[in-house]
This record gives structure tokens, C-alpha cells and sequence, in this order.
């Protein structure tokens, strides 16, 4: 099947969104005829995820979202019904095994699936079955890079410290809230969780308790960007797909920004080791960062 995924052209913005638009009313006229995701990219933020999924897009089996690599309907969007959600997806028809061609694995991209705190529930619950992909990254630079990607998208205003000291006021009673109320939204809990985002042990515990350690898959970023070949080859393995050797690595959404003082990297690691050590604890291995 060929993949359109691959094959993007970039559009002026305007263009953009009136294609986005067609394609959505058009998906949504079809909803009925339409698959469900078979895995997704859940994050974590500003760890590769992008990029990572641009590689998969390339994959003669797999398919995603046109014109987009996430949907958002598990962490903002589940209001919204899952038809709406399948909507975004390819026609059965196109996806299903058959003259030869085997069946197309379906995803999608959406990282703040990880921290959301009704995410993992959501997709055990949607979808059965689903796999899960998550990507991390040390912590420091991820919420470093995380601060950086706010600003610049209007969504912070303070600096790197002075959001890290609003931090605990920013998301104190946050995910309490969204867990009361599921048709809630919270700016600063998706857009201001720097270290919360970091503390990635207790979110993939989340994960697993929804979903099992066998339908979960982790990468490191900094493995990734390093030797891409074997650690997509592993992706591949994961899905079930048979490996491609025609696929492109590049590195997408990169911000330029200034190097991070030392006193503050060193300060932001120590704070980071006991997090980092319930990593490992879970993961049974040191992550590349603590090496």
C-alpha cells in the first residue's frame, strides 16, 4: 500500500489548514468505514517523538493521521467520542491484509498521552490490544528543551528558573481536577510540567497497571538520535512489522537555544537521581544519561 505518510510536501500554512479541513469533514463523513489506531507514540514530550514517528510514517506498513502525526483525543480531546476519533484514520479496507500484502499497523503521535493522568486508562479501555511506544530522554534536557518549546509557542512567559520555582503553584490541585472532572483541561499541567514530566517511573507504572509491560515498548532518545538503525529495528520488531531498510532518520522540531549553565545542570541532576533511580528499578538497566 503506498504511504502517503511519506511523501509530504510542505504547504503554506493557509493551504494547511483548508487540506486539514476537506480531510477532516471527509473522515468524519466516513467514520463508520474507518480503523482504530493499533499503536501509538505516547510521549514523553520533547524526547524524539516526532522525528520517530516521521521514521515509522516511511514504513510500507504502517499508516497514520494525514497530514498530521497526532490526534490529541485521549488526553484533550476525549469529549469528543471515538468515532470522532476514527475518523482521522485510514478506511478498513486499506489496512486489512490480503493478495498478498500484509495488514498496515495504524498509529499515531501524541505526547502528553504519557502525563496525562486518564490516558492510560482511556487507551486500555478504547483500545484493547493497543501497543504503546514511549520515548524518554534525560530529564534535564527534556525540560530544558520543554521550556524553550513553551516559550516559543507562546505558552510560557517566565524564565527557565523562575518557571521551575512556579512550578509546584502552577500544578498544585492540577491532576487532581482533570481526574474529577475528565472533561476538564488544565493549560498548566499540560503546558508547565518542566520536572513533573521527568519523572517518568511513576508514569510508566500508570501505563502498565492499564495496559501490561508486554503491550509497552521504551527508547531513549539520546539512543535513538545516536544509532537509529537499531533502535528503530527494535520499534519494528515491537509492531510486528518486517524490517525496511529504505527508511530516512532526521531530526524534527529541533529549537535553537542557549546552552544551559552548569551550576544549574548539576543542580537539576541531583535533583533528578531518585527519579532516575526509579527508573532503573523499573526498567532493570541504567538509562544512558546515568551512565
Amino acid at each position: 500500500m503506498p504511504n502517503a505518510n511519506a511523501r509530504r510536501l510542505p504547504l503554506p500554512e493557509p493551504v494547511k489548514h483548508s487540506v486539514r479541513s476537506v480531510h477532516s469533514a471527509l473522515g468524519q463523513a466516513t467514520r463508520g468505514a474507518r480503523t482504530l489506531p493499533t499503536f501509538v507514540v505516547a510521549g514523553a514530550q520533547r524526547c524524539g517523538t516526532t522525528s520517530l514517528f516521521r521514521s515509522l510514517a516511511q514504513h510500507p506498513q504502517v499508516a497514520g493521521p494525514p497530514l498530521r502525526k497526532g490526534v490529541h483525543y485521549f488526553d484533550t480531546g476525549y469529549h469528543r467520542g471515538l468515532d470522532w476519533y476514527r475518523g482521522h484514520f485510514p478506511l478498513r479496507a486499506l489496512v486489512r491484509p490480503g493478495s498478498g500484502r500484509p495488514r498496515i499497523e495504524v498509529g499515531e503521535s501524541s505526547p502528553y498521552y504519557l502525563f496525562h493522568p486518564l490516558a492510560a486508562e482511556r487507551l486500555a479501555r478504547d483500545l484493547p490490544g493497543v501497543k504503546v511506544v514511549v520515548m524518554l530522554r534525560d530529564p534535564v534536557e527534556r525540560a530544558y528543551s520543554a521550556h524553550s518549546h513553551e516559550l516559543a509557542r507562546g505558552f510560557e512567559t517566565e524564565p527557565f528558573e523562575r518557571a521551575l520555582e512556579l512550578e509546584p503553584e502552577r500544578l498544585r490541585g492540577e491532576e487532581e481536577r482533570l481526574r474529577r472532572d475528565p472533561a476538564a483541561h488544565s493549560h498548566s499541567h499540560q503546558h508547565h510540567a518542566y520536572l513533573a514530566r521527568g519523572r517518568y517511573a511513576e508514569q510508566l507504572r500508570r501505563l502498565e497497571w492499564h495496559l501490561g509491560r508486554h503491550r509497552m515498548h521504551v527508547v531513549e532518545s539520546e539512543a535513538f538520535f545516536a544509532d537509529p538503525e537499531r533502535v528503530f529495528a527494535g520499534v519494528e520488531d515491537f509492531l510486528g512489522i518486517a524490517h525496511c531498510e529504505r527508511i530516512r532518520f532526521s531530526r524534527h522540531n529541533a529549537r535553537p537555544r542557549q546552552g544551559m549553565p552548569e551550576r544549574l545542570h548539576a543542580r537539576l541532576a541531583d535533583r533528578f537521581a531518585d527519579p532516575d533511580r526509579d527508573l532503573a528499578a523499573w526498567w532493570g538497566r541504567t538509562p544512558v544519561w546515568r551512565e
